[in-house]
This record gives C-alpha cells, structure tokens and sequence, in this order.
C-alpha cells in the first residue's frame, strides 16, 4: 500500500495517440478524459492522499483556436460530468484547482468554482487540478505578493525563506514523485517550486494507453528509492 503518498501526473500524449487512430489531433484529449477517471480509480486503490494533475498549462492557451475550442469544451463537459455521477463524486474526493481562473472562459472558471465548494466536504482523496498553470508564472505571481507585503510592512525582506514562500505559492504540498507519460524526459514547466526533491518517473506509454500495471511499477518503484533529500 501507498499511503500518504502525493503523485504529480504530466498527462501527455494525447495528441499522438489520436495520430495513431487516424484521427484529428485534438480528439485525443477525449481518450485522455476517460484515462483520467481510470487513474483516480488506481490511486484510490493503492491508498494515494492526493493527486496533483497537469491539465491545462497557460502556455496550452496559444494553441491553434479550433484545438483551443475543442478543449475548452471537453473541460465543459468534463466539469458538468465530475459535479455529478463520476468517481470524484462517488469516492468523494475533494477537487481544488491549482493555476489562474482569471485566463479561462467565465464560464469555465465558475464550472471549477462550483466543483470545488461542492467536494469540499470530501475527505477520501484529494484531486489537485492544474488548469491555466505554469509552475514558472506561480512563482513570478508569489514574489509579486511577496514584494507587495515587503512594501506594506507586513513581512522582513529578512524573515524570508522557503517557509514563507510556500505560503505564497499555489499549492502548499510537495509531490513525492511525479510520472510523466509521453516518452519526453522534460518537466514542462510543472511544480517547479514544490518538485525540488520529488522522484521523477518518465513514462513511454502515451497517456491514453497508461495502464494500471504500468502506474503501479512506478508507485513500488518509488517505495524501493533512498530518498536522501540532498543529504
């Protein structure tokens, strides 16, 4: 078993996948849509706390419009879908969205807003969405918040260490291990600040094709690893 444990997924591979079927690129990211609900699934299985998933990242946003579209639509009825009989329904798990709601579509922002007070009772699994995110900008937006409350006296440009700068930043935990699926070995902007130590697992499988055995190797393969921590 895993508990305790905070996975970091990198979904990528959707866009091929869909090549290999002969079909238009976008139409991937439906594939990884049921992909996804598999995973929840699989984690709750092996006792995961929390799963911090790369969804959307600002950069995704200057993507081609009719892809753009696609997506956002897919994110629209995936939300519609998630607030009613999915899995983060019926396992209750607690969604949080990590990124700038102010860069999606009104709508959008408050299907996730709506999603969030609705789960957030849940307490069997926590299900971080990383939607409009770059692990970059979040720390450009946390040293702005920094600066600011520099200049307002309420913080010593002395006191500042990485306690506080974990008060400032997205998302407060730090993934244990993160898997990555794709065949790219690059992190692509995700977790920056919060995945210094956490044990990378770059997967081959594309990520429609990612199967329960293949995601479970990593889980005991992490558990196998001396994690020193620099030490």
């Amino acid at each position: 078993m895993s508990e305790g444990l905070h996975v970091g997924i990198i979904m990528d591979g959707n866009r091929r996948f869909a090549k290999r079927l002969m079909k238009e690129p976008w139409k991937g990211h439906e594939y990884g849509a049921q992909k996804f609900e598999e995973m929840l699934s699989w984690c709750e299985e092996a006792g995961i706390k929390e799963a911090t998933i790369y969804a959307l990242s600002i950069q995704n946003l200057n993507r081609p419009k009719h892809e753009l579209d696609f997506l956002l639509n897919l994110f629209r009825k995936e939300l519609k879908n998630w607030g009613e009989e999915s899995t983060i329904m019926t396992k209750r798990l607690k969604v949080n969205h990590i990124g700038r709601k102010d860069l999606l579509p009104s709508d959008i922002a408050q299907g996730i807003a709506d999603l969030e007070e609705k789960t957030s009772k849940h307490d069997n699994f926590i299900v971080n969405l990383c939607i409009a995110y770059g692990g970059q900008e979040e720390i450009v937006e946390a040293v702005h918040k920094i600066a600011n409350d520099v200049k307002e006296g309420r913080v010593n440009p002395l006191e500042i260490d990485i306690d506080l700068i974990n008060n400032y930043v997205y998302l407060k935990d730090q993934p244990d291990l993160i898997i990555r699926t794709g065949g790219d070995i690059r992190t692509s902007n995700f977790l920056v600040w919060q995945s210094a130590y956490s044990e990378w697992f770059f997967v081959d499988k594309l990520w429609p094709e990612l199967d329960k055995e293949t995601f479970l190797n990593c889980i005991d393969d992490f558990k196998s690893r001396d994690r020193r921590f620099g030490k």
